[in-house]
Order: C-alpha cells, then structure tokens, then sequence
C-alpha cells in the first residue's frame, strides 16, 4: 500500500545555490575578459590618436612637483612613447588586467585606483623635475604586485600557487623598480608596485566567499582580514 504526502515538499536549504555558483562563473570569466580586452583597445586607441595629434597628448604625462599637472596622474598611463613602449605593457597588462578581473568589479577597481594613486603621487613627489612620466608600466607593476601577494592574505591556496608563478614569470621587471636605465621612469614602476602590495594587503573585496560570511557573522558591518 502507497501512502500520498500530504505535506508539500520543502526545497532543501541551499538547493539552488550550485545553479548560482554555475551561473557565477561565466560572469567572472566576462568580467575578466572586459578587463582585459578593454585594456588593450583603450591603450592603443589613445596612442593612434595622440600619433594623429601630433603627440600633443604626451603633456598630459605626470609632470613632478608641477602642481598645475597633479591629476595628470590619471592620464598618463593611458600614453606611451612609441611602439615598443605600448607593445611591452600590452600583454602584461592585459593577462593581469584579466585575472584580477576574474574577482570581479569592486575588486579590480579598488586594485587599479590604489595602484594608481600611489604610483602616480609617488611619481610626482620623487620623479625629477622638468622631467615627463607616461606609460601604463605603474600599473603593470601595481597589478603584478598584487597577484603575486593576495593570496598569502587570502590564504588561497590557489592564488599562492599563482603568485609563485607570476612572480617567477616576469622575475625580470624587478630590475625596473631600480634606477640606472636612461629614460625609463624606474619612480613609476616602484611606487604603482607598492600600491599594489597595498591593496593585497589592505583591501577585503577579494576575500574568499566563505571567508567574508564567516566575518560578518562574528563582526556584523566589518569585513577583514
């Protein structure tokens, strides 16, 4: 003999939470992609206009102690100062512009800003007078930086692993954080990699899921590390 429930069935606690993590990937992924790609259209676009202007854009480079320049450090690494200049912060640029993306927007907005804010003060506070910065290389560096320390802060095993390997990738940039090299803009590379050692030790926005519920129910309103 069959009995018939008369109760109706209660969805289990958390049934549709795999569909949402499953959805929450490809998002992720676009985001990553958006960063990336976006990266790469803006810098190159930017250096075929200023080409067509006549390099008229290169003033808006980060002028040292020139208070009337200070916010140039917003533009400056939109600019670069040839071909092989643009061509070098391309691809490092677009790989790490796309794997911070992948924490999503808050992250690598608060990533990128602190990076630039330090790199581009730094910049012009140390960087020479009568001199001009541009170059997304602070950035690069600011990026970099990150990747390589979030996830000791994170305690992410993956993001460990892959700031290992990022770290011995591109090994060689730590020799652009040093001055010597004529025209290269060593102030940039080593103030955008302190802001991004920064931001891997100071932000919270890309703290693992778990790890963000875990805080907020034992400090409601505060997120840390």
């Amino acid at each position: 003999m069959s009995y018939q429930n008369q109760f109706p069935l209660q969805p289990m606690p958390g049934g549709n939470r795999p569909a949402r993590q499953s959805s929450r990937q490809p998002s992720r992924l676009r985001t990553g992609l958006t960063y990336g790609i976006g990266y790469v259209v803006v810098i190159w676009a930017v250096y075929f206009l200023n080409l067509a202007l006549g390099r008229s854009l290169d003033y808006y480079g980060i002028h040292p102690l020139d208070i009337s320049s200070i916010w140039h450090i917003f533009t400056s690494p939109l600019l670069h100062a040839n071909l092989e200049h643009l061509i070098s912060n391309t691809v490092p640029g677009a790989v790490f512009c796309f794997l911070i993306g992948l924490s999503g927007h808050r992250v690598f907005w608060e990533v990128t800003m602190i990076a630039l804010l330090i790199g581009g003060i730094g910049t012009w506070l140390l960087g020479g007078v009568g001199t001009n910065h541009i170059g997304a290389s602070g950035l690069v560096y600011g990026w970099l930086a990150y990747l390589v320390i979030r996830g000791i802060f994170n305690r992410s095993l993956t993001q460990i692993l892959l700031g290992v390997v990022l770290g011995f990738v591109y090994s060689g940039l730590v020799w652009g954080v040093l001055p010597g090299t004529p025209g290269v803009s060593w102030q940039a590379h080593l103030f955008g990699a302190v802001g991004g050692l920064g931001a891997g030790v100071f932000i919270t926005s890309d703290d693992p899921r778990p790890k963000r519920k875990q805080l907020s129910a034992t400090r409601p309103g505060q997120l840390g590390r």
